[in-house]
């Protein structure tokens, strides 16, 4: 009896997490297929959440660099990323903390506050950076995915952020190797 009353708990606790896991949608793609750049895109996701508040602090790629460390050195390329619920001034920047393993996206709109509503898509538009060469192997070195906060810009805002959905690296950094490695085998057979 004690031991189906177990599997029944265990299955429960497993639906639950599942449950709450899939309420937090995929709301931006991060891209890194081209060396020494990062482009967040917009998905259709939607936001896990209803908050509002200052840009100037902004939205958070929790992990991204999979361990903490400092410098970024980016210039903007192009870009109109900002929530959904608000008008882009084409000037998204992008900000890391030193010792943190995050990505904080800020100062994307001239809108009095950032809102996002529960049930409706997160962002919109994409941005793209330059970044400095060692912040591009970190990010490749990072995770392929992760929770995004607001209002966050550090680690340490996690714990009091409210998380709007997810990212994911797209391709993988391990998709990305792979192709470095094919792509070497393709030059080694034609030069022979």
């Amino acid at each position: 009896m004690c031991f189906r009353r177990m599997i029944a708990f265990g299955i429960a606790l497993a639906t639950a997490m599942m449950t709450s896991t899939a309420r937090a949608e995929i709301v931006l793609d991060v891209d890194l297929s081209t060396p020494n750049q990062i482009t967040i895109t917009s998905t259709a996701g939607l936001s896990a959440a209803t908050i509002s508040g200052s840009d100037n602090i902004g939205f958070y790629l929790a992990n991204i660099f999979g361990a903490p460390g400092s410098g970024l050195g980016d210039t903007l390329v192009s870009g109109n990323l900002t929530h959904f619920n608000n008008t882009s001034d084409n000037t998204p920047d992008l900000f890391r903390f030193s010792n943190n393993a995050g990505l904080n996206v800020f100062s994307y709109t001239n809108d009095a506050n950032s809102t996002f509503t529960a049930g409706t898509r997160a962002f919109s538009g994409s941005g793209t950076w330059n970044i400095l060469a060692a912040t591009y192997n970190q990010l490749l070195a990072g995770s392929v995915s992760g929770n995004v906060y607001f209002p966050a810009d550090a680690d340490a805002d996690i714990p009091t952020a409210t998380l709007i959905g997810q990212y994911r690296v797209i391709p993988e950094p391990t998709s990305l190797a792979l192709l470095g490695v094919a792509a070497c085998i393709t030059l080694v057979r034609k030069r022979r």
